[in-house]
């Protein structure tokens, strides 16, 4: 049975205090008698499917030259690598497998718009990727066999990387600690903290638990793009009270005040930027993917709501994103896939539940405008029954 957290004995308030984004942590046995939800056979299939996103990196046997291609890859492909030294890795296997998804369920402690996906990688002995950095949070859990981690240093974009190399290396790497995983194990490591991982074993399977980091200059962009998009084209710069100015090629002060006026006035309201960044933080990872590995067949409120009232569950979809806002009249914003949908404050409870809990039932959606929503996210396919 997998624990709600896992952390070991230390405490959520803890590990969010003393580790979070600043120190790296190893918990033993993170995840007892750990049963990995997708086996190397099944991610393999997952690498030879065009909409998956797969690598394999393969080293030479002194681990100081790699190669990278990129999937879709042919069992032929998987049938011809050499005996060692290579790495298969698949992103986000949590879109295309519940089991995997139900995985991610564990690292709720950290809000559900920050998680991004579930990496799984299957290497032979001596596989790994290198020395490098990521700029955003990961939990390394190994699956199977054993994995030997490096870490220490803090490195950024100013850091050298080798130059000769089709993945990202650091040169200058001397690692401070040293840990050996076994399966069960699990590696906590920082933004921009070196790490790296080298399997000890040929069957070794680590799953990455990613999180979503934007750039200051992503949100920056985006937003601005998200403002554009509302603006009509006649809201225009204009100057009524325009007064002769000596030099014809100063901007004055006041004409800076001014542009500096029409910025604030956007970041200054409140539901403009909290609906941008419910949608930004929602937008699926891959927005051509369905929400459901087949085809719905649409739902009428009145079908979806016999479905529920005969005991049946509602799922969030893989690879669909929800969160809310709440308002101060108790009502609340509901994001869904890069999509908002205004909610009573009636409601409000199915919106927080919907984005909480792992199924919907009878019980959460039980009044009309809950049903209502219920059926347009069924029929945009971003949850799905048991049928």
């Amino acid at each position: 049975m997998i624990p709600n957290f896992p952390l070991g004995d230390m405490s959520v308030d803890t590990f969010l205090r003393d580790y979070w984004q600043k120190k790296p942590l190893l918990i033993r046995n993170a995840f007892p008698e750990f049963e990995p939800p997708v086996s190397a056979d099944e991610l393999a299939g997952l690498a030879c499917e065009e909409e998956v996103e797969s690598r394999l990196v393969i080293q030479n046997a002194t681990g100081e030259q790699w190669e990278l291609e990129n999937g879709p890859f042919s069992g032929e492909r998987f049938a011809n690598l050499q005996d060692s030294h290579w790495t298969l890795l698949v992103q986000a296997v949590d879109h295309w497998a519940p089991e995997a998804n139900a995985l991610l369920e564990q690292f709720r402690f950290i809000p559900s718009w920050r998680i991004d996906d579930l990496m799984v990688s299957y290497a032979t002995k001596g596989g790994g990727v290198g020395p490098h950095y990521d700029n955003y949070d990961v939990f390394l859990i190994q699956a199977s066999g054993q994995r030997r981690w490096e870490v220490g240093g803090i490195y950024g974009e100013d850091s050298p990387r080798r130059d000769d190399t089709p993945v990202m290396i650091l040169p200058e790497w001397d690692a401070e600690q040293t840990y050996l995983l076994n399966p069960g194990d699990m590696l906590y490591i920082p933004p921009r903290i070196g790490h790296n991982g080298t399997a000890e074993s040929d069957d070794c399977m680590t799953y990455s638990v990613g999180f979503r980091a934007p750039s200051h200059a992503d949100i920056l962009r985006q937003f601005t793009d998200f403002v554009g998009e509302q603006l009509k084209s006649e809201t225009r710069y204009s100057d009524p009270e325009l007064t002769l100015q000596k030099s014809p090629g100063l901007i004055r002060q006041s004409d800076m005040e001014k542009v500096r006026s029409i910025m604030t006035d956007y970041l200054n309201e409140p539901e403009l930027l909290e609906n941008w960044f419910g949608q930004y933080m929602t937008e699926q990872k891959y927005a051509d993917q369905a929400g459901t590995p087949e085809e719905n067949e649409n739902y009428s409120v009145e079908e979806l709501t016999e479905y529920l009232h005969d005991g049946g569950l509602i799922y969030r979809a893989e690879g669909s994103r929800f969160a809310y806002r709440e308002r101060t009249d108790g009502s609340v914003v509901l994001f869904v896939n890069g999509e908002a949908c205004d909610i009573s404050q009636e409601s409000a409870s199915f919106a927080r539940n919907l984005c909480d809990l792992p199924a919907i039932s009878a019980e959460h959606a039980n009044n009309a405008e809950a049903q209502e929503v219920l059926t347009e996210l069924y029929n945009m396919e971003a949850v799905y029954t048991e049928e």
